[in-house]
């Protein structure tokens, strides 16, 4: 049963749809967007249409930007000789949060899975093997997530990429700064054991 207008019930069925919000969390939101409707939700409004317009895929390495190139595609301070390779646009943002990385990006849009029936030819491999063979790049940095999918996938970026001459590494995995032992899985443990390194 509705307790709302229809266009109240279409704003929370949608954002319901947003990951991390279920339809309890979409009805939380959108009474405090309704209550301050003048600070929260006519801006969000201007600002989802003007996204709606503007936003776009970089031809490039498939950033989600206003511009394409993208603003770090264009950027001539970034290194052009290092590409971080990362499977979603997210993965992008977080290494840009964190500073970790001066070069470019190239984004894949997905991982290798073989019961989701996603092959190389589904993924932006292609357009990476061809950057990474353009003369200007020299490393290639695989910042794939620890899971089956995400290693098999650089497994076999890694492959594609066999007699380059390029300089090819992958993040490290193991124990998080300030994580203690006892909390860690099992796979985690196992991982920094692995990718020890002198002290």
């Amino acid at each position: 049963m509705s307790v709302a207008g229809p266009e109240i019930e279409r704003l929370i069925q949608l954002l319901a749809k947003l990951p991390g919000l279920g339809p309890r969390s979409a009805r939380r939101a959108v009474l405090q967007l309704i209550k301050k409707k003048d600070a929260l939700l006519i801006p969000l409004a201007a600002a989802m249409a003007d996204a709606a317009e503007k936003a776009c895929i970089c031809s490039t390495c498939g950033n989600v930007d206003t511009r394409d190139p993208c603003t770090i595609c264009a950027d001539p301070r970034r290194d052009a000789a290092s590409i971080c390779v990362v499977e979603e646009v997210g993965d992008l943002w977080a290494l840009e949060r964190a500073g970790a990385h001066q070069g470019r990006y190239h984004v894949l849009g997905g991982v290798l899975s073989a019961l989701d029936g996603v092959g190389p030819d589904d993924l932006n491999i292609g357009k990476l093997v061809e950057r990474a063979t353009n003369g200007e790049v020299t490393e290639i940095i695989l910042a794939m997530n620890a899971t089956v999918d995400g290693q098999a996938t650089a497994h076999y970026i890694m492959d594609r990429l066999e007699g380059t001459g390029l300089s090819i590494s992958r993040l490290a995995h193991g124990v998080p700064v300030g994580g203690e032992l006892d909390y860690l899985d099992d796979g985690t443990l196992a991982a920094a054991m692995k990718s020890r390194r002198p002290f």
